[in-house]
C-alpha cells in the first residue's frame, strides 16, 4: 500500500462540492471534486490508502449530548489548543459547522468501518504554520506556497477546495511520517505540522 494518503476538504452538504486529493510518497497528487459520500467511499476503496485526512471536526465537545445541544461547551479541548496556537477558526457550534460535524462524524465512522484510519485535519491552520497563504488570501499564492513545499501535480486551474484537499492530505503524510504534532485533548485531535511557537500549549503532544 505504501505512502499513500487521501486528503478531503469535506463540504457540509452532499449539494456543494467537496475537495478530494490523492497524495503519493513522491509528493505528486491528483485531485478531484465531488458531491456524495458514495463518491467519497469509491475513490477511497480505489485508491486504498495507508491514511485518510479530513478537513472537519470529527467529534463534538465533552458535555453535549449532540452536535445541535444548545447547551454545553461550545470548544473542545484540541479547539482550545488551536486558539492557543493563535490559529483562528469557526468553533464547530457555530450554524453551518454543525452540519459539517454531523457530515464528517458520519463518514468517519463510515470509513472507520471499512478499516481505514481518519484523522481530523485543519488546512487553514496547517497553512499558518507551514508559512503558506489561505485560500482567502487568493488561491495562486496558496498554489505557489504548497508547490514550494515541493509538492507535484497541482493543476493550475485548481479549485480552493482541491488545494485545501493537498494541505490535508500532506498533513497526513507528515502524520505517516512522525513529522506532525497532536493537539490532543478528552474529546478530540487535530493533526496539524509541527511548528516553533512561543505560545504553543503544553498540551501538544508530538507524534
Amino acid at each position: 500500500m505504501g505512502e499513500l494518503v487521501i486528503g478531503i476538504d469535506l463540504a457540509g452538504s452532499e449539494k456543494r462540492k467537496t475537495g478530494i486529493c490523492v497524495l503519493d510518497k513522491n509528493l505528486v497528487v491528483r485531485t478531484f471534486l465531488v458531491f456524495k459520500d458514495e463518491e467519497i467511499l469509491s475513490i477511497v476503496k480505489n485508491v486504498n490508502p495507508s491514511i485518510i485526512a479530513i478537513d472537519a471536526p470529527l467529534s463534538i465537545p465533552k458535555g453535549r449530548r449532540n452536535i445541535d445541544d444548545r447547551e454545553g461547551p461550545h470548544f473542545r479541548e484540541c479547539d482550545l489548543i488551536l486558539r492557543d496556537l493563535g490559529i483562528k477558526f469557526f468553533p464547530i457550534t457555530l450554524g453551518p459547522m454543525r452540519m459539517l460535524t454531523k457530515r464528517g462524524m458520519l463518514l468517519k465512522e463510515k470509513l472507520e468501518n471499512l478499516g481505514y484510519e481518519v484523522i481530523e485535519v485543519f488546512p487553514g491552520g496547517a497553512q499558518d504554520l507551514l508559512g503558506i497563504a489561505r485560500k482567502s488570501k487568493g488561491l495562486k499564492p496558496l498554489r505557489e506556497g504548497l508547490l514550494r513545499l515541493g509538492i507535484k501535480g497541482i493543476r493550475e486551474d485548481a479549485t480552493g477546495d482541491e488545494l485545501d484537499a493537498v494541505t490535508a492530505a500532506y498533513v497526513g503524510l507528515l502524520f505517516l511520517r512522525k513529522e506532525a504534532m497532536l493537539l490532543k485533548g478528552c474529546d478530540g485531535c487535530i493533526v496539524m505540522p509541527k511548528a516553533d511557537h512561543s505560545k504553543r500549549s503544553k498540551s501538544v503532544f508530538n507524534t
